[in-house]
């Protein structure tokens, strides 16, 4: 990016990254420790993303705690307020671009309580990184701070790491492939189970789902990791060098589309020593192949915009040029490795804004609900992914992974073009 700033951007902070991370274990508080307004942002954020009650807290440092604190009181403060009213099974404090100017020492005050009270500390500061990178720290830390390092395996126990983007119907489906070849599953964090939009007999004031902290305190012996992007690989690789050398570690910068569907199960076979997967997911790659043939002659007539984190963006070229889809322009939010692997004319760190200079250069435009203005403003077509999506329901019950996701994706973007092409021609 050449500007010297945004304009109408697309980068979402590392704090609110490392808060999605901790809403994926189970009765957890995510505690940003920064001003009022820092939490009070990403808490709306996501309530409005997942249409759900969103459980975090903050340490509300303003301009006098700000100069006369050194952070300790803040956040020794704020955790005796949360514990007066709930017991949290973990406390996810992370931080700001304000306390980390300060230079506050989260560490020490962590140290300081974790006898008492299970806690997790990550540094975050929003003037660096972004959404994905924010996750993948609060998901090293959780690693590296809570589980216990082992020397054995259990062949059955297989542990997910999902990327910042994946909805929670997606984490849901990985698990239920692995379990099909007789692996016991976990995902680190699961949001499929706290933010799936389910309806619980109470609202609670902790996260209402998620992955248990004794499941997180015993990950140690899992024979396989799976990594889901290019953002937490790090992950992966910290937890074999730091928790079991003897775990074997899968990467995957994607799992969209045919041939990186087929990798997965490839891997799996090979790990599990099988030689054919069970018949539901024969099935699926049959049907996704089908879907390829016949959304071909739309997507492959077509040239499309994408706008969104780098992960998100990567995955979504793979299956659009898959499917004979021209993306002319990809932009994403922060320099990142897989950037050069994204199948797309222009790859830009960008906004939105440069977005507008690409106007006539394709007609589908895929990226999230900031979005619509630009594709009412210039007659796009449009489908909305990644974060936030406020003007959908159900949008954590979407899944474009793996062979059945890939085939409902297809079909999606397949029908936008259609109706699009209608649309155009009736007011011209």
């Amino acid at each position: 990016m050449q500007k010297p700033l945004q304009i109408n951007p697309t980068k979402l902070s590392q704090p609110m990254g490392a808060t999605l991370a901790f809403l994926g274990v189970k009765s957890c508080m995510p505690l940003m420790h920064g001003a009022l307004g820092c939490a009070s942002f990403t808490k709306v954020f996501f309530t409005r993303h997942f249409n759900d009650p969103i459980a975090m807290q903050t340490t509300a440092v303003n301009d006098i705690t700000a100069v006369i604190d050194g952070g300790h009181w803040g956040v020794l403060e704020s955790i005796k307020n949360i514990t007066a009213k709930v017991t949290p099974a973990l406390i996810g404090l992370h931080t700001t671009g304000l306390t980390e100017t300060k230079g506050d020492d989260i560490r020490a005050v962590s140290e300081l309580i974790r006898d008492e009270q299970p806690i997790v500390w990550v540094n975050t500061p929003d003037f660096e990184g972004g959404f994905e990178s924010g996750f993948s720290k609060a998901v090293s830390a959780m690693i590296k701070q809570l589980i216990i390092p082992k020397t054995t395996i259990n062949n059955q126990k297989a542990l997910i790491i999902p990327n910042a983007n994946l909805k929670p119907l997606e984490i849901e489906k990985i698990k239920e492939e692995l379990e099909l070849f007789g692996f016991l599953a976990f995902a680190l964090p699961d949001i499929s189970l706290s933010l799936d939009g389910h309806l619980d007999e109470k609202p609670s004031t902790l996260s209402s789902g998620g992955i248990e902290l004794c499941d997180i305190y015993e990950l140690g012996d899992s024979s396989l990791i799976i990594t889901i992007g290019s953002s937490v690989k790090d992950c992966g690789v910290s937890f074999v060098s730091n928790i079991n050398p003897h775990t074997k570690h899968l990467h995957f910068d994607s799992l969209s589309g045919l041939i990186n569907s087929d990798g997965f199960y490839k891997e799996i076979l090979e790990f599990k020593n099988l030689s054919t997967p069970h018949p539901k997911i024969i099935k699926w790659r049959k049907r996704l192949q089908d879907a390829l043939l016949d959304t071909h002659f739309a997507l492959g007539s077509t040239k499309f915009a994408v706008v969104g984190q780098n992960d998100e963006v990567h995955s979504i070229c793979e299956l659009l040029s898959e499917a004979g889809g021209r993306v002319s322009v990809a932009i994403v939010s922060e320099k990142s490795p897989i950037n050069s692997e994204i199948k797309a004319t222009n790859v830009i760190v960008g906004d939105f804004y440069d977005l507008e200079k690409y106007e006539n250069e394709y007609e589908i435009l895929i990226t999230n609900f900031h979005g619509i203005q630009i594709a009412r403003n210039y007659n796009k077509g449009l489908v909305l992914r990644g974060y936030p999506n406020y003007e959908e329901v159900g949008n954590s019950l979407k899944s474009d992974l793996l062979y059945e996701g890939s085939c409902y994706f297809l079909f999606e973007v397949a029908n936008t073009i259609i109706h699009h092409q209608e649309h155009t021609k009736e007011h011209k």
